[in-house]
């Protein structure tokens, strides 16, 4: 409660001290204007949490200590409040039916409720409490993705984050992510990344992907896991679904790529 009421007056003093009326003049208005915007959700995100279930709390906890402060978490917490669900809900699992896990990057994001709704009262659909990134990344972080609970199928990708990574490094961080989750006992399901247009500005060629897609294959061919060909899916419905010079999609392209996914951990669980 003394956290919250500090939060609360420091809201109030940075609210005071904005211009009356109008848009910030300077940096330093707009920095006082954003630091009180922020110290604003604080309070009531933190309100919130504090009415959740021990459970619920729990997660918000496993968020709070993955999405990091840059972008994720605020951009969570304004959700939260607003009363808005994201691919990082809370998940009430039916006992009944099998756990299954997502791990990506942003892409994996776009798609995490489109799977949910495919596969609504089939599976319990979760999804790691990051934007997952690069192989190095996952690597670091896969214990914490992976919680303490057992996983029925995990579904999983690193590729876009990975397009400069040489290749013998990816490769490398591949086969040692894909060793540890082997010793989860999930089924496991590889999914091929996404085409990506080609994008000087941003360093970014479409080859790169391919070419990640192919040592990948290797990988996952050696261990015997499926692939769920994402890439091979989208490919043909690029100029319906994606944006131009953007590696993401439209709404329709992520409800594609749900249903996609959705239809390959159906199958894995036969």
């Amino acid at each position: 409660m003394k956290h919250l009421l500090a939060l609360f007056s420091l809201a109030l003093v940075l609210v005071a001290a904005e211009p009356p009326k109008g848009e910030p003049t300077n940096a330093k208005e707009a920095a006082a204007k954003k630091a009180a915007q922020d110290a604003a959700v604080e309070v009531k995100y933190q309100a919130l949490v504090a009415q959740l279930s021990p459970e619920e709390q729990a997660w918000e906890k496993v968020l709070q200590a993955n999405l990091g402060n840059g972008f994720y978490l605020p951009l969570h917490k304004r959700g939260k409040i607003a009363g808005q669900s994201s691919a990082w809900d809370f998940v009430k699992d039916d006992p009944k039916l099998p756990r299954i896990l997502l791990i990506g990057d942003s892409v994996s994001r776009g798609y995490t409720q489109p799977t949910r709704k495919a596969l609504a009262g089939k599976a319990n659909v979760h999804r790691a409490p990051a934007n997952c990134g690069p192989t190095a990344s996952g690597l670091k972080n896969l214990d914490a993705w992976l919680g303490a609970g057992k996983w029925d199928v995990v579904h999983f990708n690193f590729g876009i984050h990975d397009r400069a990574t040489p290749a013998a490094d990816y490769v490398k961080r591949l086969e040692e992510i894909v060793v540890r989750l082997e010793k989860t006992g999930a089924k496991l399901i590889w999914a091929s990344t996404t085409p990506i247009p080609d994008n000087p500005a941003q360093k970014q060629t479409a080859v790169s992907i391919v070419e990640k897609n192919a040592l990948a294959a290797e990988v996952m061919k050696k261990h015997g896991i499926p692939t769920d060909d994402l890439f091979g899916a989208m490919t043909p419905r690029l100029k319906e679904f994606q944006p131009p010079l953007d590696v993401h999609f439209t709404g329709a392209g992520y409800d594609f790529l749900g249903a996609t996914v959705g239809e390959a951990i159906l199958g894995r669980l036969k």
